[in-house]
């Protein structure tokens, strides 16, 4: 449960995110990454007007963030920035749901396109992008920085919209 919600993604709403929301999406953003992004560093992405972004929040009053994504549009491309879901509500099928909403929002802005890249050790995320259609386009060695381990590549992946 969160905030008082059975783990069940009917209790989940999608909603847009916009500056205000930042601070949420940092603190989830740490709990998931490393290194985190800052509050500040959110909120200025979420104020360029280039961006769009959701959350999926749960519970009653007040709400709890347990997903987001954030994406930026550029010309007839759209770049997902950061997506991420709380361990406790993963495997429901919240990333898919985020993944759609942007996709939706880059097509409604005339993207032909939606590139994204991710750790080539993260296979979770990488099952969810292929079932979604994104394919691959690249690799970027050593791209993540691991505290204390060798750094992973970078599969870069895009879908066609």
């Amino acid at each position: 449960m969160t905030n008082g919600a059975p783990l069940d993604p009917k209790y989940v709403s999608l909603l847009w995110a916009g500056p205000e929301q930042a601070a949420e999406i940092a603190r989830l953003h740490a709990e998931l990454f490393s290194p985190p992004w800052s509050e500040d560093s959110v909120r200025s992405l979420l104020d360029h007007p280039a961006s769009t972004a959701f959350m999926a929040m749960v519970g009653g009053a007040p709400k709890v963030c347990v997903g987001f994504v954030m994406a930026q549009l550029a010309a007839d491309e759209a770049e997902i920035l950061s997506i991420g879901v709380s361990p406790a509500w993963q495997r429901k099928g919240l990333g898919r749901r985020l993944l759609d909403g942007v996709a939706r929002a880059a097509q409604r802005a005339e993207a032909k396109k939606l590139f994204l890249e991710v750790a080539a050790d993260n296979d979770a995320a990488l099952e969810l992008y292929r079932r979604a259609g994104f394919l691959g386009t690249g690799l970027r060695r050593g791209y993540y920085e691991r505290p204390g381990a060798q750094a992973v590549d970078a599969v870069t992946l895009a879908l066609r919209l």
